[in-house]
């Protein structure tokens, strides 16, 4: 059954506190799952404040489906990081 897996690294130029980071990563982290029923967390939380990295993981029986349903995560994972005032530099998308 074939996994995929999004990892969005973040730059939140805004965050001047360990506080700013969480509130733009609680907020991309709560839209994405409610949007689009995936799983997703923070990974190496030990990042300074202006740094983040997120996973997202989903798994089906089709790599068509999966293809695109990441495809649709990482453009609105784009969209919900501006508006929050941060910025993706780089996303690995890999489908096992």
């Amino acid at each position: 059954m074939p996994l995929a897996t999004l990892t969005l690294e973040l730059r939140i130029e805004s965050a001047h506190s360990l506080k700013d980071k969480r509130q733009v990563v609680r907020s991309l982290k709560d839209k994405l799952r409610a949007r689009f029923n995936v799983s997703v967390a923070e990974l190496e939380e030990g990042d300074p404040w202006q740094r983040a990295t997120i996973g997202v993981v989903s798994i089906s029986g089709s790599r068509d489906y999966l293809q695109s349903l990441m495809q649709s995560v990482e453009k609105a994972a784009y969209r919900i990081a501006n508006n929050a005032g941060a910025e993706i530099v780089d996303t690995i998308l890999e489908i096992e």
